[in-house]
């Protein structure tokens, strides 16, 4: 009986899938799960667009599931909470990040690190405990386990503080974990693009010296003049990174296409540590000898747990901090992955969900 008002219970929900590896994305009627007694059923608002949802809606990472509904930046309203839901009411700004779920009883979830989970679950193309696959943000309403909803702070504007549900807790988990996030310290940060610049303003919120690492030379007077980075550097120019060689006291390298190591390694002081946080499909030559000679470290963050993107967020909105956003309508989104795989936006295409996702009937 149970099962069966579940299903009577169950929410119309509209998106846009991604039914094969093409990517191809369009309208997509599917259900959600009856608000449960630990739920919070949100209205969503905007949608970020990741550079992961491009790699998944075309299997690049070979484990999409289609149909595929991506979106991990989603931000809404409640419009409805469980029984037993102490943290939000209906009315609360809310977001949801890149997971919905993990086993709440191994080692790092009991230490508020349910990212490193290993049966965490992803907020999209994943299987939930119920056997479902989850759909992500490129819909109209979530129903989310209240554990991993966060609250929006209140002067934090819903569409330029999606991307940071991702890109923002992406960069801002190591800057702190890596101890990179001391007042004096040199960080320099390689890629300027939606997680770039996010890594650009916490690390001076947190007082840090910021270089930039790019290869594109035109990016140079944004970086100083809008974002307020502290000095830039061209990596294809072999003069500008000799001079800048031991310089640095970390590096957060955001690249997500194949890149050589050993010159963001010499940039390093001994003791630095060199922190990946983006994803290249094929693996990275790591040459050892420059690592034994500096005493450096080359490691990995992968966004961060609920706990420390709650903390992400009240120290957003303390420092004024959001994404720089280009905000588009639902049916552009074909348009925009081809954009952003070309690395054409100005950083972070945000899909304004609300107010253009429309049904094809």
């Amino acid at each position: 009986m149970g099962e069966i008002s579940e299903q009577v219970n169950q929410k119309n929900a509209l998106g846009w899938a991604a039914r094969d590896t093409s990517g191809l994305l369009s309208p997509f009627t599917f259900s959600r799960r009856a608000t449960g007694e630990k739920d919070v059923t949100f209205k969503v608002m905007y949608c970020g667009i990741c550079h992961s949802d491009l790699h998944m809606l075309k299997n690049e990472w070979g484990v999409s599931t289609y149909p595929l509904v991506p979106g991990h930046e989603v931000v809404g309203l409640v419009t409805e909470v469980g029984s037993k839901v102490e943290k939000f009411k209906v009315g609360d700004k809310v977001g949801v990040g890149c997971m919905v779920g993990s086993c709440r009883s191994c080692d790092n979830c009991a230490n508020n690190i349910e990212n490193y989970c290993r049966n965490y679950i992803l907020t999209y193309g994943a299987k939930y405990y119920d056997g479902t696959i989850t759909y992500g943000g490129y819909s109209d309403v979530m129903v989310v386990d209240e554990h991993f909803v966060v609250r929006i702070p209140e002067k934090l504007p819903l569409d330029a503080t999606a991307p940071l549900l991702c890109a923002g807790i992406t960069v801002y988990s190591p800057l702190r974990f890596y101890g990179l996030d001391k007042p004096g310290m040199h960080v320099g940060v390689v890629g300027l693009g939606g997680l770039g610049h996010v890594a650009v303003k916490f690390a001076k919120a947190m007082g840090v010296k910021v270089t930039v690492i790019s290869t594109s030379p035109n990016k140079k007077k944004e970086s100083i003049e809008h974002l307020g980075v502290d000095s830039f550097l061209v990596s294809r120019d072999q003069d500008e990174m000799q001079a800048a060689m031991d310089t640095m006291d970390g590096i957060i390298d955001t690249v997500s296409a194949p890149h050589p190591l050993l010159p963001l390694i010499g940039l390093l002081k001994s003791n630095g540590k060199l922190v990946l946080v983006g994803a290249p499909e094929k693996p990275l030559e790591l040459p050892v000898f420059p690592l034994l000679l500096g005493r450096k470290m080359v490691g990995g963050s992968n966004i961060g747990g609920m706990k420390e993107t709650q903390e992400m967020l009240d120290f957003a909105a303390k420092h004024n901090i959001t994404a720089e956003i280009e905000l588009i309508p639902m049916d552009y989104v074909n348009t925009a992955m081809e954009r952003l795989l070309k690395a054409d936006v100005r950083y972070r295409f945000v899909i304004d969900i609300a107010n253009t996702l429309k049904s094809s009937s």
